[in-house]
């Protein structure tokens, strides 16, 4: 059942079953939102909204395919008006680029590219009607700098932080701030023995741990980020300033 008549405002996390989603749907409940929390899987999904609901806060799942347009327009249409849009979901894919399958690149561009931008465009004007509204992206340093066997995911999320450049200047002059978080490694379910490695490549010679990531989503989200709009955050220990 929607809560979207409930007193606290409310945020769509996609990709919030797992890692830096997960966090960000936790915060931005502690912050007062009413969370719909978006994954493929329900199982981690229930258990995402029933921590929500334990820590007093309000939330629910919506299952969808970020690969599927129109699952994606269907994940929009069900969310409603929503207050804050964090486009998080999507997947990473590293490997020589001459054994990257062609549906795979594709499979890329639509779960990480295409997807945000679609609830972008049917979520946005919504918010620039009221005069208010925060979109919050997760890019990667991948998107920032070279990484062998990153050039197709670390594409997706350049992508993702020009579109987000373009969307400020389409609808910050209507009161929505759309800003991009970069994370350096950080500690998911991907291989840890990668993130391990990539950590000691940044100044704090470690990774991060996803709630340092989602406390830098929720305070873009909250009324204390009023004057920051277009920006691309680092949150990468370092990583891309030398």
């Amino acid at each position: 059942m929607p809560h979207n008549s409930s007193s606290g405002p409310v945020a769509l996390v996609t990709g919030a079953t797992s890692g830096i989603g997960r966090a960000v749907a936790l915060d931005l409940a502690n912050a007062g939102f009413t969370v719909i929390v978006h994954g493929r899987d329900s199982e981690r999904g229930a258990a995402t909204v029933a921590e929500i609901e334990t820590s007093g806060g309000q939330a629910r799942f919506i299952a969808a395919d970020l690969a599927d347009a129109a699952a994606v327009t269907e994940l929009a249409e069900q969310a409603g008006d929503v207050e804050v849009l964090v486009n998080n979901g999507g997947f990473s894919w590293f490997g020589p680029s001459a054994e990257l399958p062609a549906d795979t690149f594709a499979e890329l561009f639509d779960s990480n590219v295409r997807a945000a931008y679609q609830l972008v465009a049917a979520l946005a004007p919504g918010m620039a009607a009221r005069g208010h509204g925060s979109i919050i992206s997760v890019d990667s340093m991948a998107g920032r700098i070279g990484l062998a066997g990153g050039a197709a995911y670390g594409a997706t999320k350049a992508a993702l932080t020009a579109m987000s450049r373009a969307w400020a200047a389409e609808f910050s002059p209507s009161g929505v701030r759309v800003n991009t978080v970069a994370p350096g490694p950080v500690y998911t379910g991907a291989d840890r023995d990668l993130i391990e490695n990539l950590g000691a490549t940044t100044l704090l010679s470690r990774a991060a741990q996803p709630e340092e990531v989602s406390g830098v989503v929720a305070f873009l989200a909250s009324d204390k980020a009023s004057y920051i709009t277009g920006a691309v955050i680092p949150v990468d220990g370092g990583r891309t300033a030398v």
